[in-house]
């Protein structure tokens, strides 16, 4: 939707907002006939709350773009239905996909008309988790974090591996599974490609859990799977690995 109370000032804030961040910025302002024509910019903005719902979900109209000498870069734009405030957010960096992986979005703020007042807001507020977030990201490019390896995909069953952090790893094609492992404490991560139960449960209540997940599935007729789990660490009367219920599949 448009914005109730269009501006004039944008462009003229922007180069005084610049003027007083701490470096070098730079801002260049832009106009837009429709909305499709802010999906370049916007789609860029770095933020799971108000910046990034306002950006996707309004039609700006016109922005500023402010930039950095090392690349760093904020979007500025009116804030909808507020006449007397802008909203400013960071724009992702151009990266590999997996180099954002468990990088916090530095979410943006809302600041007043008053370039001085703004100024101070964006340096305390939004450019220390900006710039941090801009190593996280550079140092994830050097240093890939790696991938659990994905436990082997069983046609009509669902395949599990204790990894050596003592995480669970559990891998599925059957729809109804995905909502037993959600049930059991599974969480499905994009970036390893499979549903994890976290090391921090411990050995005993990760054990109750998959006999319980392989019970609700024998149910519906699916199958579990289940490698070797990591070697103990010490003699115990806990068994290193999962027993295989009577109804999951043999396989291991």
């Amino acid at each position: 939707m448009p914005p109730r109370h269009p501006r004039d000032d944008l462009a003229a804030f922007a180069e005084g907002l610049a003027a007083r961040l701490p470096g070098t910025w730079t801002s260049a302002y832009t106009r837009h006939a429709a909305y499709h024509d802010q999906i370049a910019t916007t789609s860029k903005v770095w933020d799971m709350g108000a910046v990034g719902y306002a950006a996707s979900n309004f039609v700006l109209g016109h922005q500023a773009v402010l930039a950095r000498a090392d690349g760093a870069r904020l979007l500025l734009f009116d804030r909808p239905r507020y006449r007397h405030q802008f909203m400013i957010g960071a724009l992702e960096p151009d990266a590999h996909h997996d180099a954002f992986h468990q990088v916090a979005e530095p979410n943006g703020i809302t600041i007043p008309a008053d370039p001085v007042r703004a100024s101070a807001q964006v340096t305390r507020r939004l450019l220390p988790r900006y710039d941090a977030a801009l190593r996280q990201v550079q140092h994830n490019t050097t240093h890939r974090v790696p991938r659990r390896p994905e436990p082997s995909l069983v046609a009509g069953a669902v395949s599990m591996t204790w990894h050596t952090d003592g995480a669970v790893g559990a891998i599925t094609g059957v729809r109804q599974a995905t909502a037993v492992l959600y049930g059991a404490g599974f969480q499905y991560h994009p970036y390893h490609r499979q549903f994890l139960l976290p090391a921090s449960y411990g050995d005993r209540e990760q054990i109750t859990r998959v006999q319980a997940v392989s019970q609700q599935l024998a149910r519906i007729g699916v199958g579990v799977t289940m490698r070797p789990a990591r070697p103990s660490p010490a003699a115990t009367a806990l068994p290193a690995r999962p027993p295989a219920p009577a109804t999951a599949s043999p396989t291991r």
